[in-house]
């Protein structure tokens, strides 16, 4: 992060997010800020707390992407839940810590991959030995050393010269290693003894609370305790160096630098996006209090935010620097409605805008992974090629606005929806047409969608 200037963040969201300048200000002000704590001095870094986010906005305006991108580009554990999911005890739902060890898992999973990278070229080299072994077995070993027959009572002793066979062995393991790294003999068959993993037995556990609160892997566990069986499989050189370079991957990963690595970077660069807030917004109606399972999940969730210390599997993780990032629609509810001690863990509010046909027509053109370029993609597979007009794609985006306008607003997410019902005869067809070039403009669009717009029940047509 240390090469990431806040704009340089917001510029990497221009390319997958169009418009809310705001919210990517923000977040990319809070993502630096990860790093400059990281260059204080220890006495003062642990007193610097995260600025948590809310997000406010309809669906479909960004705010899952905007969080998703921002971890991806720190390279930092991120995980996505809904608030709606967690509950006060005594009522069906999860344990709002569950959160938190999920985190961890995706923290070991994440430095996992990173340590296989950095051992692979080790792990090709073991791999290619034991490859060698099967397509060449070795000799039997013999001394190294010889005695001279010549004088018993002196001891004296001299090396002995590899003979003519050691060194013709060596010459052809040489010439087997080249025609393995060409890829040669890649489809020569061999018998690899590979371990079995369906050795031990399935096993579930299920409590009201979840797995997760036992703290304790019961599968992996047995696995220790029952040894390690193998059974030998008949494949090509090409299938059994995939399958030893990842048993050498497997062994030479050392799980408590991973679990170590994975706590630390999960404490202080994990991100937690928890979307939907407002459904635990309970807002108090005359004669009633608000409601007790919405409140109490508040109450759950706050000590969380607020910095504790949650049990996992992997040993404690304190998730005092842990940045929460909120999201809901708010609709029915505001921000207020929350219990105070959890509005004041998220001092940073933005509201996202709704989106309208400019933003529609920016959004179908400029992200890199913009739908017209993946359906373009998915249509040269065919070998055909598909191209929009620029009035065609003015269109289409002045139908999603109306079609937002009179049904449910769901932003960006109606142009899936859209295009799907745009291009749903070329997708069909394509198989049987390949080689041709197809040109869709404003016309062929009204011509293809003219049942939803000629429609007034539109939601029988877009859903």
């Amino acid at each position: 992060m240390n090469s990431l200037t806040p704009r340089q963040i917001v510029e990497e969201l221009d390319k997958y997010i169009i418009g809310q300048t705001e919210a990517k200000r923000k977040v990319a002000i809070a993502l630096r800020n990860r790093w400059r704590r990281q260059q204080l001095p220890d006495d003062i870094r642990d007193e610097v707390i995260p600025k948590n986010i809310i997000m406010m906005g309809p669906t479909g305006v960004g705010k899952t992407e905007i969080a998703r991108r921002l971890a991806r580009m720190a390279d930092a554990p991120f995980i996505k839940v809904e608030a709606s999911k967690f509950t006060e005890v005594g009522y069906v739902g999860r344990d709002c810590e569950s959160m938190i060890r999920e985190l961890v898992e995706v923290g070991v999973s994440l430095v996992r991959e990173e340590m296989k990278k950095e051992i692979a070229d080790k792990a090709k080299e073991l791999a290619e030995r034991r490859l060698l072994d099967l397509l060449l077995p070795p000799r039997a070993l013999k001394p190294s050393r010889q005695f001279r027959p010549t004088d018993p009572n002196a001891g004296d002793e001299a090396p002995a010269t590899p003979d003519a066979g050691e060194e013709a062995e060596a010459h052809t393991r040489e010439i087997i290693r080249n025609k393995l790294r060409k890829g040669e003999l890649d489809g020569r068959e061999i018998e690899v003894d590979v371990r079995d993993a369906g050795n031990v037995p399935m096993m579930q556990v299920f409590s009201n609370a979840g797995m997760e609160e036992m703290g304790v892997n019961i599968q992996e566990m047995f696995g220790r305790l029952m040894p390690a069986r193998t059974k030998r499989r008949k494949v090509t050189v090409a299938e059994g160096r995939d399958i030893l370079e990842q048993e050498a991957l497997h062994d030479l990963i050392d799980m408590d630098a991973v679990v170590s690595r994975a706590i630390e970077r999960t404490e202080s660069a994990g991100i937690v996006f928890l979307d939907e807030i407002d459904k635990i917004a309970g807002r108090s109606t005359p004669g009633h209090g608000p409601d007790v399972s919405r409140e109490g999940v508040q109450r759950d969730i706050l000590p969380i935010v607020e910095g504790s210390t949650v049990i996992t599997k992997y040993g404690p993780v304190r998730t005092d620097h842990v940045l929460f990032i909120a999201a809901g629609a708010f609709h029915m509810t505001k921000v207020s409605d929350l219990i105070p001690e959890l509005q004041g863990r998220f001092p940073i509010r933005v509201e996202l805008s709704s989106l309208h046909a400019k933003d529609f027509v920016r959004i179908l053109r400029e992200p890199k992974n913009s739908l017209i370029k993946q359906y373009q993609g998915l249509l040269s597979t065919e070998d055909i090629e598909v191209e929009l007009t620029n009035d065609a794609v003015e269109r289409i985006a002045q139908v999603c606005e109306r079609v937002n306008e009179q049904t449910e607003n769901i932003g960006a997410r109606r142009l899936h929806t859209i295009m799907e019902y745009l291009l749903e005869d070329i997708l069909f067809d394509s198989p049987e047409c390949g080689g041709k070039r197809l040109v869709i403009d404003a016309q062929e669009v009204d011509a293809r969608l003219a049942k939803i717009t000629e429609d007034r029940d539109l939601g029988r047509y877009i859903l």
